[in-house]
């Protein structure tokens, strides 16, 4: 499947609206991480207040990809994967605890940090690039 320059230049485009609409109507910083541990009571802690916003924006984020894989399919792809659920929830652990030491994800640091210049930020965003690089290197893959 060949992804076109405008499908990323879009998707790049709506992940900025996104992320400037909770800026502009809760004065949050868009990071999947602390949203999903403000509805659960872990990264940021728990505040009964800001549960609405914070399951609104993950159905958001559920249904947006839902609806668009059924509507473009040919822009979504299908990956399979052969490791089993305990690995997989393993993984999905660590990347929770990872999150957390880093004080935020990809989202928060790598979309909303490096747009306020953050350091923090930049730093951690080469951070990840680094480690993925080096995880994709020493699988070979």
């Amino acid at each position: 499947m060949e992804v076109s320059w405008l499908n990323a230049l879009y998707g790049g485009l709506l992940i900025g609206l996104a992320a400037a609409v909770l800026l502009l109507t809760y004065g949050r910083i868009l990071g999947v991480s602390g949203i999903i541990g403000g509805i659960v009571g872990g990264i940021g802690g728990f505040r009964k207040s800001e549960v609405f916003w914070r399951v609104m924006f993950v159905l958001g984020v559920l249904a947006g990809g839902f609806l668009g894989a059924h509507l473009w399919p040919d822009n979504f792809a299908r990956i399979k994967t052969e490791t089993d659920f305990l690995r997989l929830t393993l993984a999905g652990l660590l990347v929770g605890l990872g999150t957390s030491m880093g004080r935020g994800c990809t989202s928060g640091h790598g979309i909303c940090g490096i747009g306020r210049l953050s350091p923090r930020s930049i730093v951690a965003t080469c951070v990840f690039i680094a480690t993925g690089m080096l995880t994709v290197a020493a699988l070979g893959r």
